[in-house]
């Protein structure tokens, strides 16, 4: 699919989206024009930013990459550079293409090789609270149509870099290929 083809679906989620809110927030800034300007479509945000009910963290061979944490439905998570391996920059508009992945009232686990010892939380921003792994937030990506894909790596989209992260809890920084 070429940019101009994601861009105007983009455009076209984002403002349909807005439409339908009954929010009485009236809040906008420019910035989302130009978050938006950058990231492929949507298809379905609010589902991938929901409360990960006792979610399952595990790792799995992604071509171009190597092995990186998934989420139980096998999508490749992702550490966003802003956050600088601290707290959650990605909100707003970047979250709508980056969604975090968040924690529920369950703890979520890990499976083996990843270290139970490096799962965490931070507040959101946003409200709730974000699941970490060695201290960074995880997100997954709207363009990573299928699992075991990982169309966000090394993307500098929506203010930063976005890379895939290793059981070990290491920052995967070489392009996919």
């Amino acid at each position: 699919m070429n940019k101009k083809a994601i861009l105007a679906g983009t455009v076209a989620t984002l403002v349909l989206a807005g439409c339908g809110s009954s929010s009485s927030s009236s809040s906008s800034s420019s910035s989302s024009s130009s978050a938006a300007a950058s990231a492929p479509a949507a298809t379905t945000t609010a589902a991938a930013s929901a409360p990960a009910a006792g979610a399952t963290i595990s790792a799995a061979t992604v071509p171009g990459v190597g092995s990186v944490l998934v989420n139980d439905k096998g999508h490749t998570l992702y550490v966003f550079n802003p956050d600088q391996h601290a707290h959650v920059t990605c909100t707003g508009s970047c979250a709508a293409v980056w969604p975090p992945l968040m924690a529920s009232s369950t703890k979520p686990t890990v499976s083996a090789p990843l270290k139970a010892s490096l799962l965490g939380t931070d507040p959101d921003p946003s409200g709730g609270k974000v699941i970490t792994y060695n201290g960074w937030p995880l997100y997954t990506y709207v363009g990573d149509a299928a699992a075991g894909t990982a169309s966000g790596q090394a993307e500098n989209l929506n203010g930063g870099v976005w890379y895939a992260i290793t059981p070990a809890g290491v920052v995967v920084t070489k392009p996919a290929s």
